[in-house]
């Protein structure tokens, strides 16, 4: 039975956000060891992984879903982070007492490519890297998931799995907030608008096909709709919604998230942060708009990111962005892709989308 879905605030969004950041990483340890490989325990490495810090596991399996089950912890104390494939967040920097031993299960979408959908191909198989202040790896195993749901997302830049530092996608950061069994297909990529993902036969033609029965995806596009009037929009969104639906997949409407830009009032009660098109269309209010018309869910993205970014105020926010090392207030940084990623999980819980 799915959960009745309730309608929150962008504060009490914010709220429950922020509880999410400040918990992460206080994850129950549990008691029942994961299997270690013979001879682990003398001194040799785990399988399939490096001995250096930042540790490196590579895993040749085919493209998919799979259950990654490791164990943190030891004799000393510990300070792990966990990254998969493109820089994708699976466990925020978490620490381990001396002794303690820390199990956690991810589901991990395996792909080619492994990033962005019209960028490189990247590394064939599973990579995992476990770094942090001191890394502590004692288990490790992957096998096939057998029964698993994706979080698809479609959209731009803002959300994508981002390649290199400093730059982040909120997208890239979602993986650390779910539980086993729920994987992200993150298939948002750089620079695409409704027109362009809708026309570009590597993109939605090619995501519908990866899309199963009762599958959630997330639509966010708009930053790139720039000369999009919002006839168009609203058709392009309709298309999007349908296609989705026609392949048995939940669709989620998320408007975009805001440009760090402020007023002299301290506000971002402004068209560039508010995404209003070069043609006058609020991009952000038409999103809304079809999202009741379509019957889809709706996560204001606009609305919670401004309330964080007008939070923070126009100096503490421009480190939710790349305003220091790249003079950028539209892409996010590391700090700003997990708070936005935990503004996104919070209201689709709230909505009873995921658990």
């Amino acid at each position: 039975m799915r959960r009745r879905m309730r309608r929150r605030t962008p504060a009490a969004a914010l709220l429950a956000a922020l509880t999410i950041l400040g918990t992460l990483a206080t994850v129950p340890a549990q008691a029942t060891p994961l299997a270690q490989p013979p001879g682990h325990g003398k001194g040799r490495p785990l399988e399939n992984c490096t001995r250096t810090t930042p540790i490196r596991c590579h895993f040749d399996v085919e493209p998919g879903t799979y259950d990654v089950t490791v164990q943190l912890g030891g004799r000393r104390a510990g300070s792990t982070a966990i990254t998969a494939e493109t820089h994708r967040t699976l466990l925020a920097e978490t620490a381990t007492r001396a002794g303690e031993r820390l199990r956690r299960t991810f589901t991990i979408d395996v792909r080619t490519p492994e990033g962005e959908p019209t960028g490189p191909d990247g590394t064939p198989g599973l990579d995992l890297v476990f770094s942090g202040d001191a890394p502590r790896l004692t288990g490790l195993k992957v096998a096939p998931a057998r029964q698993a749901r994706q979080l698809l997302l479609i959209g731009d830049s803002t959300s994508c799995d981002q390649p290199e530092a400093p730059y982040s996608g909120w997208g890239q950061q979602l993986p650390q907030y779910l539980e086993r069994g729920l994987s992200v297909a993150n298939q948002a990529d750089s620079g695409e608008s409704t027109v362009s993902y809708l026309a570009n036969p590597a993109l939605f033609a090619t995501v519908r096909g990866k899309i199963r029965e009762d599958d959630l995806v997330l639509i966010q596009l708009a930053h790139n709709d720039k000369q999009t009037d919002a006839a168009t929009y609203r058709a392009n969104l309709t298309a999007l919604v349908e296609g989705v639906r026609a392949e048995g997949g939940r669709p989620v409407i998320a408007t975009p998230i805001v440009r760090r830009w402020f007023t002299a009032d301290g506000t971002l009660d402004n068209d560039i942060a508010l995404i209003v098109n070069g043609l006058g269309v609020n991009l952000p209010a038409e999103a809304r708009a079809m999202a009741a018309s379509l019957g889809t869910p709706l996560v204001d993205m606009t609305a919670l990111t401004k309330a964080r970014v007008e939070q923070l105020g126009p100096d503490a926010s421009k480190a939710l962005y790349l305003t220091d090392e790249k003079r950028d207030n539209t892409h996010t940084s590391l700090r700003g892709a997990t708070e936005y990623a935990a503004l996104a999980i919070g209201e689709l819980r709230a909505q009873g989308l995921v658990d």
